[in-house]
């Protein structure tokens, strides 16, 4: 394939396939979830993250209690942990990132994702000194950065791989045709708290990253903004999901669960400011306190849905960055990845 596009801008596969391959994990072997018949107690493993709310909702509201069998909660830093777990048999529901979601379906676990968490949730967002030359030159504004400032535009955001990662590099590529490699710099950065660090500390210039990060920056006075959404350049962008196996797809409980985080997002949406305390008690006061975690639910980016069939487009281009990254051996069609019939059932 050529270097470049039909549009004269770097292709996505000459971009990707300068870059490594550190969410492309190996597993142990298929999960060795029980039979449906079997099923004693669900393992949920969930990421203590702004679009994994509906677990926060869940969790505090009880609802995890009204289910047919007992629920074994299990808080994850990452998602690559999640795989290694999905991969020893040890988890039966994830709420964790679509790219990890599509390596564990890609590896032969017996898995399929049931719902959507949130869509859209991202902000491209850029310093004072770059939002005044993108008003005037556009995508030309990284070139005249460097040539104002002596040093690249640094981007600061989750690891390689990771969804805010390909996010930012779908737009530099396939929106503005840059090359990420050469038009900046971009640092991989863990968690949203350490790239706030970074953003407070002028370690970064600029960022791809979900709530609160946003509502922080803007409540902090921070001289960085919001350039661009990923509502505006990539409809249906997918993020946190609900994976779940087969066996418990097969069971009661599938369909308890899903009909569960469909009650979630409801009252998310219905009572945003019990919902704030419900992410601040969970997340932790200290990181996340309420008043800011009820700013964050205002924001155009706190879109949380059920329906897997509102992240189908922008799962499109997600399995195909993670296939040319190496994270899955092929591209995923749609239906390998979702199965609807326990929305459909659950709603």
């Amino acid at each position: 394939m050529s270097t470049f596009d039909s549009r004269g801008g770097i292709s996505r596969r000459a971009v990707l396939r300068t870059t490594g391959a550190g969410l492309a994990l190996g597993t142990a072997g298929l999960a060795g979830c029980l039979g449906s018949d079997e099923l004693e107690e669900l393992t949920v493993a969930y990421m203590p993250i702004y679009p994994d709310m509906q677990y926060f909702v869940m969790q505090e509201e009880g609802y995890l209690e009204e289910l047919s069998i007992p629920v074994d909660a299990r808080e994850f830093s990452d998602g690559p942990s999640i795989v290694q777990a999905y991969a020893s048999g040890e988890i039966d529901v994830g709420l964790f990132g679509i790219v990890p979601s599509m390596i564990v379906i890609d590896r032969g676990i017996p898995a399929k994702v049931v719902a959507a968490n949130i869509k859209e949730p991202m902000a491209i967002m850029a310093d004072e000194v770059l939002r005044e030359l993108w008003d005037e030159h556009g995508a030309e504004s990284f070139a005249r950065y460097e040539q104002q400032e002596g040093r690249k535009f640094r981007f600061g955001t989750f690891p390689e791989g990771s969804v805010p990662d390909i996010l930012l590099r779908y737009w530099l590529s396939d929106v503005h045709g840059l090359d990420p490699t050469e038009a900046v710099d971009i640092t991989e950065i863990g968690g949203a708290n350490a790239v706030w660090q970074a953003i407070a500390n002028d370690e970064i210039d600029g960022t791809s990253i979900m709530e609160p990060v946003p509502t922080i920056a803007t409540e902090e006075g921070a001289p960085i903004d919001t350039l661009a959404v990923a509502s505006e350049f990539m409809p249906g962008q997918p993020a946190a999901v609900a994976l779940m196996s087969d066996a418990v797809r097969d069971h009661a409980v599938g369909e308890e669960f899903l009909a569960a985080h469909v009650r979630a997002t409801k009252f998310i949406n219905d009572d945003p400011e019990t919902t704030a305390e419900h992410a601040s008690t969970v997340i932790g006061a200290s990181s996340l306190p309420v008043e800011r975690a009820r700013a964050a639910l205002d924001s155009p980016l706190s879109n949380f849905v059920s329906d897997p069939r509102e992240i189908e487009s922008g799962t499109e281009i997600f399995a195909e960055y993670a296939a040319e990254l190496g994270r899955t051996d092929e591209r995923l069609a749609l239906e390998d990845v979702f199965d609807y019939d326990l929305y459909e059932a659950a709603r």
